[in-house]
């Protein structure tokens, strides 16, 4: 039998990780960067695809966008798959085709419907505080289940999100193995370089990126610390609904993306989120299935400005009037500058109560919904990154800036009336 040896010589945290999660069906790894998190997790892939007996076998590696797993992980396959015989690779499908069947292959969480319909011997989640948080449970965990696959999230953290409550979740559950390792502990980098690094970073940044801070705001967060005032005062709770007020809905409508629905009631000063629904790849008739199988009494419904753009599929028609032919009759919110929307959000966001477990998925994307960082001027751009988040909170500002809640304090050149009610 011939011995293919991999140019992969792993370091004694690398070694240990490797043995760790051999042990263990799911794992949750909070490691600083630069700490080789996906070189070894590459290479745990590489030998579970080779020596894995039922054949044909799959392995994923999951990035937050597929293009950011091409960047960070595709050239470590290549190199490391490389130098086995028979080995084939799609660049066009960052695949890996094994000669015994086994297969590897980069995917990105912003497309969850891309993801459907296949199933999985193993997988990884890289910067898991950065995928959206529906993608395992709705997915990834049924892909595992015929053949008991194993999965390991790795990423360094960004706030307490998915990512932080995952952590949590797998030091009290069987079968999960969960631990965290900091750049003043490994020894993987110098004190000379961290002491570099400390001098050119904010002390925040510094403590998330390198020393595995949870406590450490999320750099470049519109609402991350809105959000966590929100929980310390008790502001995310169960059961906020009630049955003697009406809902609204607000949305934000995606063509080729992620469509989201927002629930909300209103109670003197408080604006309750009530419920959450996301889908993507879906038609208007499926929303509206959705909103008449809840047992809402709904006041408005509530869609961003461009619904009344009219598309060339759909017979000259806009999202509107298609909207309006199922039954949905909504309130369009005025057009108003993301900056001023974001600044009305973060108004009315001290009114806000959540309910922790409707709406969950919701309020870890308006934590996660971030700055643009400019990487030729190092610095954040006044412009929201498009990432998971991003369709969470435009519709979230939708209906903050539809239904005027903030609208007369902050900008007084707005009003509801302005609204086109269909």
């Amino acid at each position: 039998m011939p011995i293919i040896e991999i140019p992969y010589k792993p370091r004694a945290l690398q070694k240990i990780l490797h043995e760790k999660i051999s042990k263990s069906r799911f794992s949750v790894l909070v490691l600083h960067r630069r700490a080789g998190k996906t070189v070894m997790c590459i290479n745990h892939m590489i030998r579970a695809a080779l020596t894995n007996p039922n054949q044909p076998s799959r392995y994923a590696f999951i990035s937050p966008t597929f293009k950011q797993g091409k960047a960070t992980a595709w050239d470590y396959i290549k190199t490391y798959a490389g130098k086995i015989p028979g080995v084939k690779f799609n660049e066009s499908e960052l695949r890996a085709d094994f000669p015994n069947g086994s297969r590897i292959t980069i995917l990105g969480g912003e497309n969850d419907q891309a993801l459907r319909g296949i199933f999985l011997d193993g997988c990884v989640f890289d910067e898991t505080q950065s995928i959206n948080p529906s993608v395992f449970p709705e997915v990834i965990r049924p892909a595992l289940a015929d053949r008991k696959g194993w999965c390991i999230f790795i990423g360094t953290p960004k706030g307490r999100n998915y990512f932080y409550d995952l952590y949590c979740q797998a030091k009290k559950m069987d079968g999960w193995y969960a631990s965290t390792h900091k750049a003043s502990e490994t020894g993987i980098l110098d004190s000379e370089e961290l002491d570099s690094a400390k001098q050119m970073m904010s002390p925040d940044l510094f403590e998330q990126e390198f020393e595995c801070s949870f406590q450490a705001a999320i750099t470049g967060a519109y609402y991350g610390t809105l959000i966590e005032r929100a929980e310390q005062e008790g502001r995310i709770t169960d059961e906020l609904y009630d049955e003697n007020l009406e809902v609204e809905s607000w949305w934000d409508l995606g063509m080729n993306d992620q469509t989201v629905i927002w629930f909300v009631q209103r109670y003197k000063s408080q604006i309750r989120l009530i419920d959450y629904y996301e889908a993507s790849g879906e038609g208007l008739d499926h929303y509206a299935k959705v909103i008449n199988n809840k047992p809402y009494d709904y006041s408005t419904h509530i869609a961003p400005h461009d619904i009344k753009v009219r598309e060339l599929g759909a017979y000259g028609k806009s999202r509107l009037e298609s909207a309006l032919e199922l039954g949905i009759s909504f309130t369009v919110a005025p057009k108003l500058s993301i900056e001023d929307g974001i600044e009305a959000v973060r108004k009315a966001i001290p009114n806000c109560y959540f309910d922790k477990n409707k709406c969950q998925v919701g309020i870890e994307a308006l934590k996660a919904y971030q700055k643009r960082w400019d990487e030729k001027n190092q610095c954040f751009r006044n412009k929201p990154l498009h990432n998971f988040a991003s369709h969470s909170a435009d519709a979230f500002r939708t209906g903050i800036v539809g239904s005027g809640i903030e609208a007369t304090d902050w900008k007084k050149t707005i009003s509801v009336n302005t609204n086109y009610i269909i």
